[in-house]
């Protein structure tokens, strides 16, 4: 009864579905069905730890990852996006409330033997999709892409308490000598409309400046912080460097890999557009994909969009705080958290002027050492971004690509399209607050406005560029612009270089590209970091000071093609050694401190490096009587490397693939639910970013002819059952770069192609 016509699905041999409706909302019912019935464990799953109800279902040792949850705010950014969408958006809600009809008509009709296995496994029961539920994946994907900063700026603080702040701006530069940003340099910007000024105090060097080495009682450990890697890579490459003339887009997102994939692939026909790509089990839509008129994808813009405020509470009940000369009422939000075999827990969480209190008296980790902090997030807003994919699902061109993003708030996204027409764009788009250097790299005073945000920085101030001279647009997360763009980006440590420096040297030397000339690219192994590193290491190493063995491995090193390949022992050999002189280098200022301190950047050890040798960090400064030079550092770390690469040849892990060991784990960490082992190179700083469980979640290269040829594929399989033939079978090709050709087809076509196996047919009862 929830559909208004009928809906044909059919299923081609990858268990691919291809959706043709006559309804938009009917299609979106049959979405949420499918993704239940192939996905629902993991939908599930997945926004349990985005809304803080783990203890539910896996008992008290998981209260201080759901208190987190909560008193980040997720469940009430998910209320504030949720009843704006209901109050002001119709075709948005009908949109989510047609793909939560769907997830639960197959929850209606699942039977007890059909249970998927986890629910067995973890002894409980599925429940009701709600539309909270997509807006709780949703906030769970902005954590994913933003939260970094939620651990980042208490350890920078903390870093920069124990090094003072000479040191640290030192080690912790903002300066990047090498950076290649994704609007090229030279670019003119408009000049900025808001300009944030700090306030008279703001002196970093002593602001909120405390004893370091204190230690808090009782602090529970914070969830594993979001991968520092969490990233990806898109381009797309204008006509005129193409063998057919038109353009060609390519978008791969770097992401934790997990089994079932993050990642559902999906074709979705109506008779207001026709959509493939990749879907979120969670969410109706394609996410990266393409239609008949244009292609577009996305990666992380770094962009710091979560500060923290240090509040000053009159007495321990948390209802008034201190805040412009007077005590404010706080308000509260009670959130209860029940716990499996065990009493529920109530979080009474005190509601500020700069959002929720994520750490007081009641919740500390060991970073936030005893302080009241609370929380300002631009994913607490409401936002419009389940309409982003909506929009441009159905995008014909430029123009309203550019609308479909303009709705998009949080988490700041690089938005790259190529159109059938010919045109190519790229455009950072997100809520980016109007900083000034250095706002919110650290904790920041709470007790009055002076370091409040002071506006958000308009759409069309935000970087953008479309059909350059150079003939392409990519994104690979570094720096969006170069110094001259008016507003301050956040801290440098955001913004990994190597990948983009890459990237941009690899299209600008490509003519008469292919797509297949695309897919070795996106899967392109060659270490750029090692190119500018290993001179640099060589110009300090002293043979005559080294050992036979240390020498031996200083000659695997040099003799290396620098492409992180399976079989390649140079690499092993590079990181290893690079990591040990980082160590030499940088352990002795770190050290001594009983909280973990944010290491320096590689960028920050090698731009040294080809500057000056005479680099005074270089030091250690637990030796009293002797200067050491950056030359001596070296050759330790190479000696110290030494030992570690001679047990790792003894165990014969020194090929990069064994030593990598890169897995694709199960959502409940399993191994015998995982694929280990897997035989890739890539890594970090490398276009194929695979490193031990993280890496390239989908691969897609579309090439925008008349008739579209596209290619893809992500490291899973289309079913989230483990017995399932279709739960893994991706995993390989992944693993070996290769890709499916996309089945892209009309109805007709789809019908009669020899990939197509079943067919289902959905009709009003």
């Amino acid at each position: 009864n929830n559909l208004k016509g009928k809906v044909d699905v059919y299923m081609d041999d990858r268990l691919v579905p291809h959706i043709y409706a006559e309804h938009d909302e009917d299609a979106y019912f049959v979405q949420g069905y499918l993704h239940a019935q192939f996905r629902l464990w993991q939908m599930d799953f997945q926004t349990r730890v985005a809304s803080g109800r783990l203890s539910e279902i896996a008992g008290a040792d998981k209260l201080s990852i759901d208190k987190f949850f909560r008193r980040l705010g997720m469940v009430y950014g998910a209320e504030q996006t949720e009843k704006m969408i209901n109050e002001t958006n119709p075709v948005m809600k009908a949109t989510v409330d047609a793909y939560t009809a769907g997830v639960n008509a197959y929850l209606k009709q699942l039977s007890p033997e059909n249970l998927p296995f986890e629910y067995k496994l973890m002894n409980y029961q599925p429940e009701e999709w709600t539309a909270k539920k997509t807006y709780l994946f949703l906030m769970f994907m902005s954590y994913d892409l933003t939260g970094r900063s939620a651990s980042a700026d208490l350890q920078l603080t903390n870093t920069r308490d124990y090094l003072g702040y000479d040191l640290f701006d030192q080690l912790y530069t903002n300066q990047q000598d090498s950076l290649d940003p994704i609007i090229p340099r030279g670019t003119e910007f408009a000049s900025a409309t808001i300009h944030p000024k700090a306030p008279m105090n703001a002196d970093f060097a002593y602001l909120h400046k405390k004893d370091s080495t204190a230690m808090v009682a009782n602090a529970t450990e914070a969830p594993e912080a979001p991968d520092k890697n969490n990233g990806s890579n898109n381009w797309a490459v204008a006509g005129t460097k193409t063998k057919s003339g038109r353009p060609i887009l390519c978008s791969d997102p770097h992401l934790g890999l997990n089994l079932p994939s993050l990642w559902y692939e999906v074709q979705i026909t109506t008779p207001t557009h026709s959509t493939y790509g990749a879907s979120f089990p969670g969410s109706p839509a394609v996410i990266i994909g393409f239609n008949d008129s244009l292609a577009w994808g996305v990666t992380n813009a770094g962009r710091d969009v979560l500060d923290y405020y240090e509040l000053k509470f009159k007495d321990s009940t948390q209802n008034e705080y201190w805040y412009n000369g007077a005590w404010k009422a706080t308000t509260k939000r009670t959130e209860i958290i029940k716990v499996k075999d065990s009493a529920d827990v109530v979080e009474e969480i005190a509601m500020t002027h700069w959002g929720p209190t994520i750490y007081d008296a009641h919740f500390q980790n060991p970073q936030s050492k005893g302080r009241n902090l609370a929380v300002k997030w631009t994913a607490h807003d409401a936002s419009t971004g389940v309409e982003t994919f909506y929009q441009l699902n159905r995008a014909k061109n430029t123009e309203d690509y550019l609308h479909a993003i303009s709705l998009w708030k949080c988490p700041g996204q690089n938005f790259v399209m190529a159109t059938k027409t010919g045109d190519i764009a790229i455009k950072q788009q997100g809520n980016f607050v109007a900083r000034w250097d250095r706002q919110g790299d650290f904790i920041m005073p709470g007790e009055d406005s002076s370091y409040d945000w002071q506006g958000i920085i308009p759409l069309d101030e935000n970087p953008y560029i479309k059909n350059p001279e150079r003939g392409f647009v990519s994104s690979a997360n570094q720096k969006s612009v170069d110094a001259t763009y008016p507003y301050y980006l956040g801290t440098a440590s955001s913004f990994p270089l190597y990948r983009g420096i890459s990237v941009n040297k690899h299209l600008a030397a490509m003519y008469n590209i292919t797509a297949e000339d695309m897919q070795a690219l996106q899967t392109n192994n060659y270490n750029v970091f090692a190119e500018m590193a290993r001179p640099a290491l060589m110009k300090f190493i002293q043979p005559s000071k080294l050992s036979a063995e240390a020498n031996r491995m200083v000659k695997t090193m040099s003799d290396w093609n620098l492409y992180n390949d399976p079989n390649a022992k140079g690499i092993t050999v590079f990181k290893i050694i690079w990591d040990s002189v980082e160590a030499a280098v940088w352990n002795d200022e770190l050290a001594g401190s009983p909280i973990p301190l944010t290491k320096p950047d590689s960028y920050v050890l090698l731009e040294q490096m080809k500057r000056d040798s005479n680099f005074s960090v270089a030091d250690d400064i637990r030796t009293k009587n002797r200067v050491e030079t950056l030359q001596e550092q070296v050759n330790l770390g190479v000696e110290n490397a030494t030992q570690k690469l001679i047990a790792l040849e003894k165990e014969n892990k020194l090929e990069w693939a064994a030593f990598k060991a890169t897995r694709v784990l199960h959502l409940t960490k399993n191994t015998a639910l995982s694929r280990m082992n897997l035989p890739i190179g890539g890594g970090v700083h490398i276009i194929n970013a695979t490193s031990e469980n993280h890496g390239p979640s989908w691969r897609m290269v579309v090439h925008l002819t008349d008739e579209i040829e596209a290619y893809g594929l992500y490291p899973g399989g289309q079913s989230g059952n483990p017995g399932s033939p279709y739960y893994d079978s991706f995993v390989d090709y992944w693993a070996a770069g290769k890709y499916y050709k996309l089945l892209f087809l009309n109805k007709e076509k789809l019908k009669a192609n020899e990939h197509t196996k079943w067919h289902l047919q959905f009709k009003k009862a």
